[in-house]
């Protein structure tokens, strides 16, 4: 099984108007992050988009592309792109780019996003949110298979018989698509051939097994090949060398990220007692002790098969040295151990 991280690179919104002298600093932190899991052989790192004051990436691929000549051995990926409200044929050139940039290391994670700021900001309606990724999807996985093609469509300008350069390294880049749980985001890629993404952020992560399961049946039924299939696991995830300490000191950093999010979605505050629920055996929440982390990544791995587990190892505004440390013991205590037992 494949073992990589994942951040949206959260951060403090800036405090000096018209000056990025957080984003800066978050970002120089995150190429230390990209290298050291690098250096640690995981086997890929992802980035998030987005378009708001509390993160600090909106275009993964030029923060891969810096990545990518820092690095060596580890897959670039974004994490995700939000094509709805992107242009295919760009996003195709940058990650073809940082495809070149890297020898062949770039992954495009494809999804609707969970965030909406990016659709009034590129002259989107929401009205059309599936439709809008419908058509984007088909038009990037028609240009990843053909130097030349022909385009018309209702929410992009058509084209005849013309080349998109540059091409990747690889012979096609890498295209996984990214789900939340919603059935038919399961459908879509199991019908299409493409590897899944499931992000699962809350709750228990037996809840999404029949979502895998109607994954991996509509694969079979369309006709896939079974033993090429690859699904992918997000978790939130900290680790410390002792489980009450890891808990103690990333607590306060995680209820202010999940109650700023969860102020525009309704939800709750998120409570101490609410937070070790989350953290318990059979929760989605992997914060606690190096053999915590290893039996739940591994309980899950039973429940779904997965290919590939990714862990969001910086979330909310966590210090750096923190964030460093937790990758350490994720690269060099964890990993090995699921590694040998997955195979």
């Amino acid at each position: 099984m494949e073992l990589g991280l994942i951040t949206f690179a959260d951060m403090q919104p800036e405090t000096i108007g018209g000056q990025g002298i957080n984003g800066y600093q978050r970002i120089k932190d995150l190429l230390e992050e990209i290298q050291l899991a690098d250096q640690l052989g995981l086997d890929v790192f992802g980035v998030g988009e987005h378009h708001r004051t509390d993160y600090a990436v909106s275009t993964p691929a030029i923060i891969l592309a810096a990545a990518a000549v820092l690095t060596k051995n580890i897959k670039l990926a974004s994490a995700v792109t939000v094509l709805s409200s992107d242009d295919p044929v760009r996003v195709f050139q940058d990650f073809a780019t940082v495809d070149l940039l890297s020898g062949g290391r770039a992954e495009i994670m494809a999804g609707r996003g969970s965030f909406i700021e990016s659709f009034p900001l590129f002259g989107y309606d929401l009205k059309d949110y599936d439709e809008l990724f419908t058509e984007k999807l088909e038009l990037l996985l028609k240009l990843n298979k053909n130097d030349k093609i022909s385009w018309k469509g209702k929410h992009r300008p058509s084209f005849d018989n013309l080349g998109v350069y540059p091409r990747p390294y690889q012979k096609e880049i890498p295209v996984w698509l990214a789900a939340g749980g919603t059935p038919a985001s399961a459908v879509r890629a199991a019908t299409l051939g493409l590897p899944l993404v499931l992000a699962i952020i809350g709750g228990m992560p037996e809840q999404f097994v029949s979502f895998v399961n109607l994954y991996k049946e509509t694969a079979k039924k369309a006709g896939q090949d079974m033993t090429q299939l690859q699904m992918g696991i997000n978790n939130h995830v900290y680790i410390g060398e002792d489980s009450q300490k890891a808990a103690d000191e990333f607590y306060p950093y995680y209820a202010a990220m999940m109650d700023r999010v969860g102020r525009d979605r309704g939800w709750p505050p998120l409570t101490r007692e609410k937070y070790e629920y989350s953290r318990s055996p059979k929760a989605a929440l992997m914060v606690g002790s190096v053999q915590e982390v290893i039996d739940k990544i591994l309980y899950e791995h039973e429940l779904f098969g997965n290919t590939r587990f990714m862990a969001q190892a910086s979330v909310g505004n966590v210090p750096h040295e923190m964030v460093m440390k937790s990758i350490e013991l994720f690269g060099t205590k964890v990993a090995p151990v699921v590694r040998k037992a997955t195979g």
